[in-house]
């Protein structure tokens, strides 16, 4: 089982690859070089330099957290683990959407009221990120309230690749290595670029990857914008995008120049 790169490794790689040094890098996080190069050479960044470091590298805060291993604080994680099967079957039926149509669920998911936490994130079978690489881009998918089936569907969809529910829970699980397309498919899905993704899960990409499709790119953004409903608000979105497809389907119908 090939092991994930420390974090220091992958910071290191990052600010190797932006052209980026510890001084640039601590000028944007509010930091000092010594912490970064502190961090570089094997010390554990604490929250709070977490919290600093992702903006100032370009990441959701809640995606370098699983990258560095330490447990997600609540306040990034998802508001209702319930809400893994509407957040799922919404972003499904969006990607049965013309464009237009994808944007306008997610003008609505955005225009919600923001509810209290009423219980701590608790999906099921959370993967340990210390199993390895591809268990990182798991728990990054769980933690946008997809479960390993909702994986399988929504991948299906948008990359290339059709793997199976247990496949996703391998890959989990570190039995089931990272291939360079498996990276570039969950890149895709997690809005990151695939080379930086492949650089810091220690993938050899062998050739430049394709842009992602632009389905994933609008499923990348449902998913991370949902991470905020409730299991309630989550249900009213999916009857909203089951609703919008079946009407796409109904005037693609009565259109009289289509098949």
């Amino acid at each position: 089982m090939t092991q994930p790169p420390g974090f220091g490794a992958m910071l290191a790689w990052l600010l190797d690859h932006r052209g980026l040094d510890a001084e640039a890098l601590a000028d944007r996080a509010g930091s000092t070089a010594d912490e970064i190069r502190g961090v570089v050479a094997g010390d554990t960044p604490g929250e709070g330099l977490l919290r600093r470091l992702a903006p100032a590298l370009g990441f959701h805060a809640l995606d370098l957290f699983v990258l560095a291993g330490p447990v997600v604080p609540e306040d990034l994680a998802p508001l209702d683990a319930t809400a893994e099967r509407s957040v799922r079957d919404a972003v499904v039926d969006a990607l049965h959407l013309p464009a237009a149509g994808r944007q306008e669920l997610l003008r609505f998911i955005r225009s919600l009221p923001q509810q209290e936490r009423s219980s701590a994130f608790a999906p099921r079978r959370l993967v340990d990120p210390a199993a390895g690489p591809g268990a990182r881009l798991v728990r990054m998918l769980q933690y946008r309230n997809l479960d390993w089936s909702g994986m399988a569907y929504i991948l299906g969809l948008v990359t290339p690749t059709y793997l199976s529910t247990v496949t996703y829970g391998l890959i989990g699980t570190g039995r089931v290595e990272l291939t360079p397309r498996l990276v570039t498919d969950f890149a895709a899905l997690l809005g990151l670029d695939a080379r930086e993704l492949a650089g810091l899960t220690g993938v050899d990409l062998p050739a430049e990857p394709p842009p992602p499709a632009p389905e994933a790119v609008d499923a990348a953004a449902l998913l991370w914008e949902a991470r905020r409903l409730s299991a309630m608000q989550a249900r009213q979105v999916s009857e909203l995008a089951r609703a919008m497809r079946e009407d796409s389907r109904d005037g693609h119908r009565g259109d009289p120049s289509g098949p």
